[in-house]
């Protein structure tokens, strides 16, 4: 059964290239959520297998979500897709519960090895 992914960005643009790279690697059927508010409200443990997040959404931010997200599922493998590679930040992202970081732009090959490393 292929893998039950929510993404989150606020651009949509972005958002079509993480859907088409997903249904590259064989993941035909993502739900998208346009910012953070919208992933919150969308997720519930045990319905998604994994979290692509965005880092910078009005609202609240990719790191509000992952706290979010974590408050409620401790477990779901939840990556943090960002132009931002600074150490500081990708740290606040960790202890926040970050699974692990994508940083644009990347290939399908990128991440097909992401998700292959969370199981999915």
């Amino acid at each position: 059964m292929p893998a039950r992914v929510l993404v989150a960005d606020d651009s949509s643009t972005m958002r079509k290239i993480i859907l088409r790279s997903l249904q590259a690697v064989g993941v035909p059927d993502a739900k998208e959520a346009a910012d953070g508010n919208e992933a919150l409200s969308m997720f519930k443990p045990g319905e998604f297998d994994l979290v692509l997040t965005d880092w910078n959404m009005p609202g609240k931010s990719g790191l509000e979500v992952v706290q979010g997200i974590r408050a409620q599922d401790p477990k779901v493998p939840i990556i943090m897709i960002t132009t931002e590679a600074e150490k500081g930040r990708v740290l606040q992202a960790i202890q926040a519960g970050v699974s692990d970081y994508l940083v644009k732009p990347f290939t399908a090959d990128t991440l097909r090895a992401k998700l292959e490393k969370h199981g999915c």
